[in-house]
């Protein structure tokens, strides 16, 4: 059977007939196809309504749980999901939904891959096995076959090295041997050795595990150029031996000896790569392979990816000491120099007959910096926002941040208005950064509250990010020249 693969759009609203067409399924293949999708959490229904279909966005309100049985005219199906999914040998690559200009965008997709590679490290998550639980659980095939070529190029190839001595050899010498068993030659109160022991390392190339471990590597390779997607991730697939799995015995035999390396092996990195060789054999399944399960690399919470990918590119400084941060003035003695930034928001204070106690929980903004403009200094507070803002003349407003949203900002603003009349900071400003697919910072303009002006606070800011700038910067971790948001 052919490979089917698609770019479909995060919470863009697809008909069932839209995906059976798609993805060449009749009519009950389809429902299973949507059925099995929504079991992973990666596929939700909404009505089929006008208002729906412009939607760009999608709230918990307008989620139904829905008969997948039902006509086509009756639902939309919504993605919330960004990644690759493999569902047997039908191949879905969701890209997100801020990407609205074209249908295939291949070079935006391997960026956002990169990204979720970063982040899954960065969050010390280690691999995925396994998707779901229960009668929902399925090993996660995409994922490891993912590792174990990424730590082939990052650590090579798995070795069992043999200690050497060796008479005059290339090596490093072996000073207490040669003294020992050696009868040195004193000119000029020197000694001189005749013979110097030396010590190298070989490698075992007909090991087990190094055979093992290529041709493990060399059907990981195939299967990602089979599925088409060594070119979307980027990876460079390697053939390094004709032997395949079957030639080194039945699969109890290999995981036998797998368990008996692991026993004497206590180098962390090759454990972990025994332990994954050890899954991937035992699970003995094929990408490719009709009713396999189903195989992802991505995330259902791209939202956490972009806020984090906006803290690391605009410098947060939330977690920051007090101590260390560029201040026009000294620290004012009312502050600890040791506290961070986040601990200046003030905690609830629960007060009763004879009892008082501050709450452990407070407010968390996403993300704050402290920059000098020319003479002046600025105190700006971030909020990352993934939504797809519409603001247009004589259409209706859609995809922005909620009034709780806004109203926590006003109230970061209000928490430290205190801090930066202390410190002398010039100005103090309120931002929502939210993605965009074009290449230049946008000002879209502000939101604003008349009742909380009126305490002095500042309007919003609302900027649209070129999200493969940041992406960028987050990749290579470089930083945002924050001048260029025009605050």
């Amino acid at each position: 059977m052919k490979i089917i693969s698609h770019f479909l759009r995060e919470q863009k609203r697809y008909t069932k007939n839209e995906l059976a067409s798609m993805f060449e399924f009749d009519e009950i293949g389809v429902e299973g196809f949507i059925k099995t999708l929504k079991a992973y959490n990666i596929l939700k229904a909404v009505k089929y309504s006008a208002e729906q279909r412009e939607m760009t966005d999608l709230i918990d309100e307008d989620v139904e749980v829905a008969d997948e049985t039902a006509g086509n005219d009756q639902h939309y199906y919504v993605f919330v999901y960004v990644g690759v999914i493999t569902v047997g040998r039908r191949i879905l690559k969701i890209y997100p939904k801020y990407l609205l200009s074209a249908n295939e965008p291949l070079t935006e997709m391997k960026q956002v891959l990169k990204v979720l590679e970063k982040y899954s490290n960065s969050e010390e998550q280690i691999v995925n096995l396994y998707n779901g639980d229960g009668e929902n659980r399925s090993f996660n095939l995409l994922a490891v076959i993912l590792f174990l070529l990424n730590d082939y190029y990052e650590y090579g190839i798995y070795n069992k090295s043999e200690d050497i001595v060796e008479v005059n050899g290339e090596g490093e010498i072996l000073w207490n041997k040669t003294i020992d068993e050696n009868f040195p030659i004193i000119s000029e109160n020197r000694p001189y050795y005749m013979e110097l022991y030396t010590h190298k390392s070989v490698d075992d190339e007909t090991d087990f595990f190094k055979r093992l471990h290529e041709a493990v590597l060399t059907e990981c390779s195939r299967q990602l150029d089979e599925s088409q997607l060594s070119a979307l991730f980027e990876m460079v697939t390697i053939h390094l031996t004709d032997e395949v799995i079957d030639d080194f015995g039945d699969r109890d035999y290999i995981l036998g000896k797998i368990l008996s390396e692991l026993s004497v092996q206590f180098n962390t990195r090759r454990q972990i790569l025994l332990k994954t060789i050890y899954t991937y054999i035992s699970q003995d399944k094929k990408m490719l392979e009709e009713n396999e399960g189903i195989s992802m690399y991505g995330t259902t919470a791209f939202n956490m990816v972009w806020e984090k990918t906006c803290a690391e590119a605009f410098n947060n400084r939330l977690q920051s000491r007090l101590k260390d941060l560029s201040l026009p003035k000294v620290l004012d003695d009312s502050f600890n120099p040791k506290d961070r930034l986040i601990d200046i928001i003030e905690k609830p204070n629960w007060v009763g007959d004879g009892y008082s106690h501050k709450a452990s929980d407070t407010l968390i903004p996403d993300l704050i910096t402290i920059i000098k403009n020319e003479e002046d200094y600025q105190f700006i507070i971030f909020d990352a926002k993934y939504y797809n803002l519409h603001m247009e003349k004589e259409k209706t407003l859609r995809g922005y941040p909620g009034i709780e949203s806004v109203t926590k900002q006003y109230l970061y603003q209000l928490a430290y208005k205190d801090f930066v009349e202390k410190q002398k900071i010039d100005t103090i400003k309120n931002c929502f950064l939210l993605p965009d697919e074009g290449s230049e910072f946008v000002n879209k303009g502000h939101v604003s509250m008349e009742m909380l002006n009126s305490l002095g606070l500042e309007d919003i800011q609302i900027c649209l990010l070129p999200s493969n700038i940041i992406f960028s910067c987050y990749i290579n971790n470089k930083k945002v020249d924050i001048k260029e948001l025009g605050l």
